[in-house]
């Protein structure tokens, strides 16, 4: 089967769907290859070293799209780049699916089956494929160093002959794998670490990381989903930001990662507490491109906000680009292998990966929970 890999055009992406190895492995095992110039240059990757492992390069995504049966993407495609997929061929992406029903509509229209990065269900036994948890964890380490720039102090404690510097305190928003790799970054440089989280079992996690929880009343009736926590209650909101409104006017970074599956990112942080931390302390919202964590988060950018500096980085696995395309080709790549052989797909409608990732096939939305939010987005 033929596979193409597109340059990614989104801004802020520098991420790539394969690596060379892991083309080298998908042509040993039958599949062909074929990028698009340049598809890897923002990840260090050559067109020279993906013809090394047995790739074609052609010069446009047309070109690339025109003969492919199979397209791996980091992100959504473009309405246009739809246009020139052959009909009834396979797409593999983060496609968030719920926040694109335009080019949902366009896909159906050429009956292209797509599979989405983000709806592979956090089951055991598809650990390998689960780039949310791959990317989250990068993430959760980069936002740690991203605050550590901006911080006007060092992390750790230190006793010199000049005097003694306290450490830093780092307050965590959110326990799930972006949150944990933060708290442990954070403890490994010798900050103070709290966290907080509305999922009551996750205290355990963040206490063996050397953190400390901060208990939320309440936290314990908190329904999880897909590895998210569900919307919570205004009662719960109000009880929580009444303890962070105690804790944040000693942190000097905070971090953010609270997301809701299908909806608007909660607001963590007001503009009220912003105004208690301290002058120099830094915000770092990891949840700003779902509309952010802190209600003075500007998307893309770095602002500082009553002595506050507030920054906005989206998509922060491309930060660290090498990394962060080395695991999600491992990632793409293993349900690729899982979905289909180099003679074609099994499709196994009732297999749970297959199930939980398909949002379209053979003209029509076959996502139960993307057929809900869009449903709901409607009324």
């Amino acid at each position: 089967m033929k596979i193409s890999v597109l340059k990614e055009t989104k801004a802020f992406e520098r991420r790539v769907a394969l690596t060379p190895s892991l083309v080298k492995s998908l042509v040993k095992s039958g599949f062909t290859c074929t990028l698009e110039t340049g598809a890897g240059e923002q990840s260090y990757f050559s067109d020279a070293s993906y013809v090394e492992a047995g790739a074609e390069i052609v010069s446009t995504a047309q070109a690339a799209l025109a003969e492919a049966e199979i397209v791996l993407k980091v992100n959504a495609p473009t309405l246009e780049e739809v246009a020139y997929m052959k009909e009834g061929s396979v797409l593999i992406a983060y496609l968030y699916a719920y926040t694109i029903p335009e080019v949902l509509e366009q896909l159906n229209a050429r009956r292209i089956s797509a599979f989405s990065m983000d709806a592979v269900p956090r089951i055991s036994r598809a650990q390998k494929m689960d780039a949310l948890s791959s990317q989250a964890n990068l993430a959760g380490y980069k936002a740690v160093l991203l605050g550590a720039n901006a911080l006007g102090k060092i992390f750790p404690l230190m006793m010199t002959a000049a005097g003694t510097i306290t450490p830093s305190r780092v307050l965590v928003f959110g326990a799930g794998v972006a949150g944990l790799q933060a708290i442990a970054t954070a403890k490994r440089l010798g900050a103070v670490v709290e966290a907080t989280d509305v999922r009551a079992e996750t205290k355990e996690q963040v206490e063996s990381l050397g953190g400390r929880f901060l208990t939320v009343e309440g936290a314990e009736g908190v329904q999880v989903e897909g590895g998210y926590a569900k919307e919570v209650s205004a009662d719960y909101l109000q009880k929580q930001q009444a303890l962070i409104k105690q804790r944040i006017k000693e942190a000097d970074i905070a971090i953010t990662t609270a997301l809701v599956i299908g909806k608007k990112a909660p607001v963590l942080i007001t503009e009220e507490m912003v105004k208690l931390m301290k002058p120099g302390s830094v915000i770092v919202d990891m949840a700003v491109e779902s509309g952010g964590n802190c209600a003075l988060s500007v998307f893309g950018e770095t602002v500082v906000a009553h002595g506050v500096t507030i920054i906005g980085a989206p998509n922060m696995p491309s930060l660290l680009p090498v990394n962060a395309s080395e695991l999600y080709a491992k990632n793409i790549s293993t349900l690729l292998l899982h979905l289909a052989t180099s003679e074609g797909f099994k499709w196994e409608m009732d297999e749970e990966v297959t199930r939980g990732s398909l949002i379209t096939h053979q003209g029509a939305l076959v996502h139960d929970f993307t057929k809900e939010i869009l449903a709901k987005a409607k009324v």
